[in-house]
């Protein structure tokens, strides 16, 4: 019995947490007390107490006050807590004189965000990234908890000068970081030689962005038929997917499905995910989704709009759209927005009931109206070489034979397709 038992693998434990949450008076300083929960829920902890506390200003030395630092050591040896979790960003002293305080772990909102990214990378460039934001956000807070930095190394044959571990530790950092940093950039090359070949075949590339959890996976999914992992939690996705398609009045496109945004990302995570985000900045138009039925939507729409700038995609032509439209309370009808010119602005759907695609497809083909031109070919007979390639591209909509049988084939390109297309002398160009 004792051996069937030993079999069997127990359950890991969650974390118990004690979540600190300040309500600054400064609109600026503050964060979403449900953004807050919903993070340490992705994370996989236990709540066991959530303190709460108004101020006009973080306090130096445990950026809450004296009494409510107090109030989480009370908390923490009362419900034996293993980790506290600040809903801020802590300097590394305000962090190292809470953990002395509390007598167990404290975790800022970085550290939290960069937790959870490190459970959700899948892709090799991914697991590289957060290990790197991790350890560029580690350097600063080595000193914390170690009793034995400031002694010598010591003992048979390591008496000396010699540096200190505190040393040792930050010169393995430092060597372990210019290695993820080499690995990176190697990647971020076989990403750009992967987005200059796609751009010698003038397919135009779509990016979805939008805040985290706002349906970004499930409308890539419903689009493209995809089975990249979506579910209802911050940070679900965080590799970079792209999946071609042929879009009905646009031709063959690629989307992009990419990390979710955040308010007030690491800096450390958009200067190691660079690479990624670089779609986003190469994007011909850019999918802003949004969760229509949000309270808060407004003000996640302008902190993704901040990123956008952040990483260099203000130029980017964007689409809106709403996703989500089935949690609305009245429930609004699948619909465009457009605008003077004749072009989308706005889009209504529910990618998780599929509702309102055909919509946004229709959208998206309006905003490259006037990228392709429609002509009408004829083949010779031997030319069987130049009629496939022509079929690869994936826009022939539709083909006939002459008395000769000779094939006619009319075909939609883009400008730069034409411009080459006219350069050919063996077909003969009808239309």
């Amino acid at each position: 019995m004792t051996e069937l038992f030993g079999r069997i693998k127990p359950q890991r434990a969650l974390e118990r947490a004690v979540l600190v949450h300040v309500d600054f008076y400064q609109q600026a300083d503050r964060e979403g007390l449900e953004e807050f929960r919903e993070l340490v829920d992705s994370a996989g902890a236990e709540v066991c107490a959530l303190i709460t506390t108004r101020r006009d200003r973080p306090d130096a030395k445990y950026f809450v006050g004296r009494g409510k630092a107090a109030e989480i050591q009370e908390a923490v040896a009362a419900h034996q807590a293993d980790v506290v979790i600040v809903n801020h960003a802590l300097s590394p002293a305000q962090e190292r004189n809470l953990e002395q305080l509390v007598q167990c772990r404290v975790l800022d909102r970085v550290g939290l965000i960069l937790d959870i990214f490190a459970q959700r990378a899948r892709s090799h460039e991914g697991k590289l990234q957060v290990e790197l934001a991790q350890l560029r956000h580690m350097s600063t807070r080595l000193v914390r908890g170690w009793s034995h930095l400031e002694r010598q190394k010591g003992g048979i044959g390591l008496r000396g000068p010699g540096e200190t571990q505190l040393e040792t530790d930050r010169r393995l950092l430092r060597e372990r970081i210019k290695q993820l940093e080499k690995r990176i950039e190697k990647a971020r090359k076989q990403r750009e030689l992967g987005r200059r070949s796609r751009k010698k075949t003038d397919l135009p590339t779509i990016t979805i962005v939008g805040y985290t959890n706002a349906g970004k996976s499930t409308l890539f999914n419903a689009l493209t038929s995809a089975q990249v992992y979506a579910e209802d939690r911050l940070f679900a996705t965080l590799d970079a997917t792209l999946r071609r398609v042929h879009l009905p009045g646009a031709g063959p496109v690629i989307f992009a499905d990419t990390v979710g945004f955040i308010r007030h990302i690491p800096h450390d995570l958009v200067a190691a995910f660079r690479s990624t985000l670089e779609e986003t900045r190469e994007a011909d138009l850019l999918i802003h989704l949004v969760d229509a039925a949000d309270p808060l939507r407004e003000e996640k729409m302008a902190d993704v709009e901040e990123v956008i700038r952040e990483v260099g995609a203000e130029a980017v032509p964007q689409l809106m759209v709403m996703n989500k439209i089935d949690r609305l309370d009245p429930p609004v009808a699948p619909h465009i927005d457009w605008d003077a010119s004749g072009r989308a602005k706005r889009v209504w759907l529910s990618a998780r009931e599929g509702i309102g695609l055909d919509l946004l497809q229709q959208a998206v083909a309006s905003h490259f109206k006037g990228r392709y031109h429609q002509v009408k070919v004829r083949l010779p007979m031997t030319a069987g070489k130049l009629r496939a390639s022509l079929y690869s591209l994936g826009q022939v909509l539709d083909e006939t034979f002459d008395e000769q049988g000779r094939p006619i084939l009319t075909i939609r390109l883009t400008e730069a397709q034409y411009q080459r297309l006219h350069a050919l002398n063996d077909m003969e160009i009808l239309t």
